[in-house]
């Protein structure tokens, strides 16, 4: 089982990025997504969650307005957009799923059981 997060690179302030999460040896469909990153020498932070269906998602505070999670389940990807970046935004993103289809961990890291390899997303001034 493994999560793949890609589409990271170097933006200036303001800009865009979107980031895409893929999966091989699961059924992604079936499964919540969180995005979580870490800057250098911080820790790792919550983003934004997305339950299986795409109905329910959550933000943290830090991203609310600015970035936007989604999924498209036929194709099995879950995206996460992110405009208005900042500085600040600079971090390694992984993405996460839980072991067991169909809960929805939402913001809290350790109820997630598989992360993928992250993508570096730098944010210049």
């Amino acid at each position: 089982l493994q999560l793949q997060a890609s589409g990271g690179g170097l933006v200036q302030a303001g800009g865009s990025l979107r980031l895409s999460c893929t999966a091989s040896g699961f059924d992604l469909e079936y499964y919540a997504i969180g995005w979580f990153r870490q800057a250098p020498g911080k820790e790792r932070e919550a983003v934004s969650s997305i339950s299986s269906s795409g109905m329910g998602i959550t933000y943290a505070n830090s991203v609310k307005g600015r970035f936007t999670t989604s999924r498209d389940n036929a194709k099995r990807m879950v995206y996460l957009q992110m405009d208005s970046l900042k500085p600040e935004d600079t971090a390694i993103y992984f993405c996460a799923a839980p072991a067991v289809a169909g809960i929805v961990p939402g913001l809290y890291g350790d109820q997630y059981d598989y992360w993928g390899q992250g993508t570096l997303v730098t944010v210049s001034s």
